[in-house]
């Protein structure tokens, strides 16, 4: 008789802040990325790698008739050393700068695959104050495809989404 009144049913569970995901635990992370903007100063770079599905460690390990999304096991693999790769680049080699802080968020598109977000901080000694500074950093021309046939067939391949212009 209980169970068909609504007062006597459910039960409220609080899930506890290092539940990845939940409702304390973004509310949590969203303060610390505040708390690194109000030491350090604005972000100076916003930074997004995504998977790549013609990386070749990918292409080698499927088999024949197999999808990116039947071997997320083997995406996630290769997306993750990737990324610790990126990481070394940007702190060991410091490829941007010094950097004083960052927040990395790593996420999952549909299907599964991976990409993720940097918000950097660079040092004061090292911020970006011109614009020539940030076109040493950001490209967005091709390059000769009689000087560089290999970038250029990279570019295309990898970083240009759909038709572009007359020219695609």
């Amino acid at each position: 008789m209980d169970q068909t009144h609504g007062h006597n049913l459910g039960k409220r569970i609080i899930l506890p802040a290092s539940f990845i995901g939940g409702p304390r635990d973004m509310r949590k992370r969203y303060i610390h990325a505040i708390i690194l903007v109000q030491r350090f100063s604005e972000p100076d770079i916003f930074l997004t790698m995504t998977y790549n599905p013609n990386w070749l460690k990918i292409k080698k390990e499927l088999l024949v008739r197999k999808e990116l999304q039947d071997r997320l096991d083997l995406v996630t693999r290769v997306f993750h050393a990737k990324l610790e790769q990126l990481i070394n680049e940007l702190f060991k080699k410091e490829i941007f700068g010094a950097i004083a802080a960052f927040v990395c968020v790593v996420e999952f598109q549909k299907r599964g695959l991976s990409h993720a977000h940097f918000v950097i901080i660079l040092k004061h000694s090292h911020k970006l104050t011109s614009l020539e500074q940030y076109d040493d950093i950001v490209c967005a021309k091709l390059p000769n495809l009689e000087e560089n046939v290999h970038i250029y067939n990279a570019i295309i391949r990898h970083m240009m989404r759909g038709p572009c212009g007359e020219l695609k």
